[in-house]
């Protein structure tokens, strides 16, 4: 088993906001701890006037202010008061989650005190999409971040004994933008909370729009870069099939989306809201496949929660969404925003489900207890290596 650890991990995210960076760290905590190691988690929250507090055990909240664009977001500007407590608890690592203001002074403080220092580069932050849609207005100031964000990612991660990829696909990515020190790790799944079980009839007819109609299911952010455009242009292409699409989360795309709905006329698209977590893989079970037109995840952990649930995956062609999926087996892949090519996959897989039953059974080694022992082989390596 080996030494317990003190680990500290850096996020500029998490609860109460909802996304796949906050899962990963949650399920990453959860198995570390249930090992002996002790994990804290330091990060931004709205926490009124004081400049530091402890939000629930072990995780202390720095005072941020609301992202503009994002709201659910925090930006912590003022992060000296994490030094103290950074320096009480006497890390034998540093784990990075996000490079901007927290994980830039969990940086910091890692070198001031010589800690060996592992980051994990969860999100494509350098995306034109993204600089558009959530950076600084302006063409002028988008071209400046976009100029820079892969400079900047490159002076953060270099700075880490160990950079992690989610996938093989986003390692070759980073490698090719000039990151080094890399490992693939992927992002856990809770495969006890999320497997194959039967669905409550009661969930599944309140989501169908017609009783005998199937459910393609997605679950996530509802920003402009997740393409939902592409899912609801395929329920126009398959409005007059059986089959209901649920959509689930919140987002600044929430309201176009909706508008695009009823311009339409779509009956057959049902939006749902923030689902609660603890009612998620009730979802999953009620769905009979969930669907992502997305190309901007480094993995994609709801891709996984749906294939742990024994849903087949309609996704996305491009190289991240391909190491996962694997057509005939546990999903298809279509053309990367083409409705079309999504309408014919859903329709392929709806009509063949018997085909796709061991969906589950695909990223078993995803599972929490496989992830934790790699990633703990690279903790270790990391602390060996600057002993």
């Amino acid at each position: 088993m080996g030494k317990s650890l003190k680990i500290v991990f850096f996020t500029d995210t998490y609860t109460p906001s909802v996304d796949g960076v906050v899962t990963s760290i949650i399920n990453a905590k959860k198995e570390l701890e249930r090992r002996g190691h002790k994990v804290y988690i330091f990060t931004s929250g709205n926490i009124g006037v004081r400049p530091i507090a402890e939000i629930s055990k072990n995780v202390f909240a720095i005072h941020g202010i609301k992202f503009p664009k994002y709201p659910q977001y925090r930006v912590a500007l003022f992060t000296l008061p994490l030094s103290a407590k950074f320096n009480s608890i006497k890390p034998d690592i540093v784990h990075i989650h996000t490079p901007f203001t927290v994980g830039l002074s969990g940086l910091a403080m890692a070198k001031i005190n010589k800690l060996p220092t592992v980051s994990t580069f969860h999100t494509f932050f350098t995306s034109r999409k993204v600089m558009k849609e959530y950076g600084i207005s302006g063409k002028m100031g988008q071209r400046l971040m976009t100029k820079y964000s892969w400079p900047y990612a490159r002076f953060f991660f270099n700075k880490c004994d160990a950079v992690i990829a989610p996938t093989y696909a986003a390692e070759a990515i980073l490698r090719r933008n000039g990151i080094n020190n890399l490992r693939v790790v992927p992002n856990a799944v809770d495969t006890k909370r999320f497997r194959p079980k039967k669905a409550s009839l009661k969930l599944r007819r309140s989501l169908q729009h017609k009783p005998k109609d199937k459910i393609v299911l997605y679950v996530g952010r509802l920003s402009k870069e997740k393409r939902l455009d592409v899912l609801i242009k395929a329920a126009d292409e398959l409005r007059d099939e059986d089959i209901t699409f649920v959509i689930g989360g919140t987002g600044p795309y929430q309201q176009a989306l909706r508008k695009m709905v009823y311009s339409k006329r779509l009956h057959n698209v049902k939006f749902v809201g923030f689902i609660n977590d603890k009612d998620l893989p009730g979802y999953y079970s009620a769905a009979d496949l969930f669907c992502t037109p997305s190309t901007f995840e480094t993995q994609g952990i709801t891709v996984l929660e749906a294939l742990a649930s024994g849903k087949p995956v309609v996704g996305a062609a491009y190289p991240i969404m391909e190491e996962i999926i694997k057509p005939g087996k546990n999903g298809e892949i279509f053309k990367a925003g083409n409705h079309i090519s999504c309408a014919h996959k859903i329709e392929k897989v709806i009509n063949n489900l018997k085909s796709y039953k061991y969906a589950a059974d695909s990223i078993q080694n995803y599972s929490a207890n496989a992830i934790i022992d790699t990633l703990l082989n690279v903790y270790r390596e990391v602390i060996a290596s600057k002993s």
